[in-house]
């Protein structure tokens, strides 16, 4: 079944989207875009959560940024490859759904599972349009693939005004109790970078992001090709 979107967004884990354009998405959908996120993995190894309460989070997040879909393809984590099965399954993706924009993480984020999913969705977005490449689903041809950051942040070549939606993107991140929240004495959880103030640092880079182009948060994104805009 082909249903179509807008924008669709590629994350290797439940939650990478939103800490990288959490703010953009919100913004997209305020203005009546359809927009999707598909995980690639279920973050089955995260030291802290389950599969189940991921999953559970992740639904809470997309409700709050009003998501027209979310997937998850169940590839393994920390397992992504170039195997012909994960490349062809992300390609499917994209067909169903035939977007106009793909995006992807960085390509050089400090987690190797951000930089193949970066490499795994470009190979993916390429094999979509080729007709013959399993050809039970018709090609599609995406007009833009565009590169969010998670972690570490370079070479930004396009930036979004995100001031008005900088709190739904807070809250989406905080449905994500499980990674984020602080570990309180009794819990069942060990304290990881993601729980020592992480969202606060994700805040912060917002708001150096924004002062760059006088706002006061911007989510910032990479090209590797041009990309065209109608000034008049």
């Amino acid at each position: 079944m082909i249903r179509k979107l807008d924008i669709l967004i590629f994350g290797a884990h439940p939650d990478d989207a939103e800490i990288g354009m959490g703010g953009t998405i919100a913004k997209h959908v305020h203005a009546g875009l359809h927009v999707g996120i598909c995980d690639l993995t279920a973050a089955e190894m995260s030291s802290n959560g389950t599969v189940e309460l991921r999953r559970q989070e992740a639904a809470a997040a997309s409700a709050v940024l009003g998501l027209s879909a979310r997937t998850c393809l169940g590839l393994p984590d920390r397992g992504l490859s170039f195997d012909e099965a994960q490349i062809g399954a992300i390609t499917a993706e994209i067909r169903r759904f035939r977007p106009r924009i793909v995006f992807a993480p960085y390509w050089n984020d400090r987690h190797p599972d951000h930089n193949q999913c970066s490499r795994m969705v470009e190979e993916a977005v390429f094999n979509a349009k080729l007709r013959r490449y399993r050809p039970e689903l018709p090609a599609w041809q995406v007009s833009q693939l565009v590169f969010y950051y998670i972690n570490d942040v370079e070479n930004v070549t396009l930036t979004v005004d995100i001031t008005p939606f900088q709190e739904t993107k807070r809250r989406a991140l905080e449905a994500y109790r499980s990674q984020f929240a602080p570990v309180e004495a009794g819990e069942d959880r060990v304290a990881t970078p993601l729980n020592q103030r992480y969202v606060e640092r994700v805040e912060a880079r917002d708001a150096l992001l924004g002062q760059s182009m006088s706002c006061d948060y911007a989510e910032g994104f990479a090209l590797k090709r041009p990309f065209a805009v109608d000034l008049f």
